[in-house]
């Protein structure tokens, strides 16, 4: 009786835990695990990692997404940022990139010579909610990113919005997922690489904030760097998250034995 009402109750369910370590897995095995504990950082809603502002709405926006794709390792891919819906538009095929998928070894195309520019979409209303739009790009960035792996990905394609935003936040972009779950409920573009007014949740806020623990776990960021940008309801929960984490070792040394 005691040990019963001793014991807690699991954060997530066990099968959502497992899926969330088999997509960093997936994750760490195609897009270059040296990148992801070198080069990838914690980014933050702050003035820190986004400063300045313009007096445009075109022009924020370009602020803001030139500092997500510079984050997530991206700046050499050929994007282009538009204001309007592309999600009735084909979708684009996967584009030649020359180097390193992300990071610093990455080669940008000379000036015309990308042969497809890939769109990036964006509401002009989504300015005045920037940790959502910050999201919203780095939701677009990740399916295209995704789209260049070498094998399936855990869970099947019917998975696929869901384990795109896991990437986003295995691309170090998991505070403004997490703070951001919860906004107005709309569509979603994260099928066609374009980036909703606000941004729709496929996972709950409890599923990104366990990705975002494990993030840190793995990087080994303290809790005092990234509980004070997280929301209040959340600082208990990514706690409780990475202690459950580190008391995971097997589980941890296999990620960690990926290269």
């Amino acid at each position: 009786m005691f040990s019963s009402f001793l014991s807690h109750e699991p954060l997530l369910e066990e099968d959502a835990v497992q899926w969330i370590f088999a997509s960093y897995a997936w994750a760490l095995r195609n897009f270059d695990a040296t990148v992801f504990y070198d080069e990838t950082i914690l980014v933050t809603p702050s003035s820190e990692h986004f400063p300045g502002r313009e007096s445009s709405v075109q022009g924020m926006a370009s602020l803001i997404f030139e500092r997500v794709r510079a984050y997530a390792g991206m700046q050499h891919w050929p994007f282009q940022l538009v204001a309007g819906d592309l999600c009735q538009q084909p979708a684009a095929a996967p584009p030649l990139i020359e180097g390193a998928l992300r990071g610093s070894k990455g080669i940008a195309p000379v000036d015309g010579e990308a042969a497809q520019q890939l769109m990036i979409s964006y509401d002009p209303q989504a300015v005045g909610n920037p940790e959502a739009m910050i999201a919203g790009f780095a939701h677009s960035l990740a399916h295209h990113l995704g789209s260049m792996a070498t094998e399936p990905p855990p869970g099947g394609l019917q998975n696929w919005p869901h384990l795109t935003e896991i990437l986003a936040v295995f691309m170090g972009f998991g505070l403004m997922f997490a703070n951001s779950a919860f906004n107005v409920r709309t569509r979603s573009c994260g099928s066609c690489g374009g980036s909703a007014a606000e941004r729709y949740n496929f996972l709950s806020q409890y599923d990104i904030t366990y990705a975002l623990a494990l993030f840190c776990v793995l990087k080994e960021i303290p809790n005092r760097d990234a509980t004070p940008h997280l929301k209040k309801s959340l600082r208990g929960f990514f706690r409780s998250s990475v202690k459950e984490i580190r008391g995971r070792t097997a589980e941890l040394e296999r990620l960690r034995g990926i290269s």
